[in-house]
């Protein structure tokens, strides 16, 4: 029905992921693969598509407003896609969830206090509580039969008590975990012990692999919610992150009024693209995200099976997120050495591990959302760059 194997030629379309790799990584758009940032090489879903032509077909691009037909598909995703209920008033919509977390920090927390990260994690959290004043207080996760876990006495033990937020990945970014209902309510309790509030990035909480499922956090821990922000979005399931929009999702009105006073005091209002988008993914997307979910398994198959043949190379397993998270430690390499062979010698651009903080020393993330075929590639070239080792 949705074809993710079409190859579509991004380059020279002010694309992030391909237009800027030779100055970012040293590797040619035209004969090398971007695999780092992390958007998809796939068409949104057709609902998308055509609800963009009818805007330009109106041709009028004012300030957007009456939003209940978008709240309402934000709604009715969350009930019917992860059985959570949730009230149109309790969304906001932020610039993007990396803005929509720039704004929490700015509400719950002040410049010099501290702000928990899980690491390695998704690099942008750690850039942004810097920009804005705060401290990056680091817990390094544990691996544990070849998955992460968290290890909540050793942040226990690091606490100073200037720390006022934690940032939880769920699911995971970069290593694609999805934390059990046991591991989410340990650490909202956590949260509620220590006097820390959690704010639960949940992103990618639609894209997960077949016989896997998510539980968001306010169905893993309800009696937590008071004490938990939520940010989600459709831009990463569908493929329009370039409009820039997600949902801050709060349901206790005391947390919810304190956010809005942020919010305003930055002075946005709603991407009307955005929210066109969003509505119509969420209102039609279910077929498009289904088949997306299993596409990418299969890609991670392929991916995972030529990498682990190299030796000293393993792929972490994947339960969701399109982004696999590749172990180089047992080559003995540097990691200058990785990149220097992934980025010159295999010719493809991917995330250094270091960029997520702790525990990514030794590692680089790949994007595998693209057509399989780049995926066969991928692992060819990655072959021939560590041929030595077979």
């Amino acid at each position: 029905m949705f074809d993710f194997d079409e190859v579509i030629d991004r380059r020279g379309t002010h694309s992030s992921k391909w237009d800027t790799i030779e100055q970012g990584f040293g590797v040619s758009p035209d004969d090398g693969l971007a695999m780092w940032v992390a958007d998809m090489d796939f068409r949104a879903p057709p609902a998308v598509n055509e609800a963009l032509h009818e805007l330009a077909a109106h041709g009028v691009h004012g300030y957007y407003g009456d939003d209940a037909s978008y709240t309402a598909a934000i709604a009715g995703w969350m009930k019917r896609r992860h059985d959570w209920h949730v009230e149109p008033e309790w969304i906001a919509t932020a610039h993007g969830i990396v803005a929509g977390l720039a704004v929490c920090l700015q509400a719950f927390s002040q410049p010099g206090e501290g702000v928990v990260l899980f690491t390695p994690v998704y690099h942008a959290f750690a850039k942004i509580i810097k920009a804005n004043g705060r401290r990056v207080h680091e817990c390094p996760l544990k691996l544990e039969e070849g998955r992460f876990e968290m290890d909540l006495d050793a942040l226990a033990a690091s606490l100073t008590g200037q720390e006022k937020i934690v940032v939880f990945c769920s699911p995971h970014n970069p290593g694609g975990r999805i934390w059990s209902v046991e591991e989410q309510r340990a650490l909202a309790d956590f949260c509620a012990e220590h006097g820390l509030l959690l704010i639960s990035d949940e992103i990618h909480h639609d894209i997960v692999m077949p016989g896997r499922k998510h539980v968001v956090m306010p169905n893993a821990a309800p009696e937590h919610v008071g004490n938990t922000v939520m940010l989600t979005g459709a831009t990463k399931v569908f493929n329009i992150a370039g409009c820039l929009t997600g949902n801050v999702i709060i349901a206790d009105p005391g947390l919810r009024e304190r956010f809005h006073r942020a919010h305003m005091a930055v002075g946005t209002s709603v991407n009307r693209l955005g929210a066109v988008m969003v509505e119509a993914a969420y209102s039609k997307g279910d077929a498009w995200c289904d088949a997306l979910c299993a596409y990418i398994d299969e890609n991670f198959r392929v991916f995972a099976e030529g990498v682990n043949a190299i030796p000293g190379l393993w792929a972490m397993p994947l339960d969701s997120t399109y982004l696999a998270w590749v172990d180089f430690n047992n080559t003995g390499m540097s990691q200058a050495e990785i990149t220097e062979r992934v980025r010159k010698e295999a010719g493809i651009a991917a995330n250094d591990g270091p960029l997520f903080g702790t525990g990514g020393e030794g590692h680089m993330r790949f994007n595998i959302a693209t057509p399989r075929v780049r995926i066969e590639d991928a692992v060819a070239r990655l072959q021939r760059a560590f041929g030595d080792l077979q």
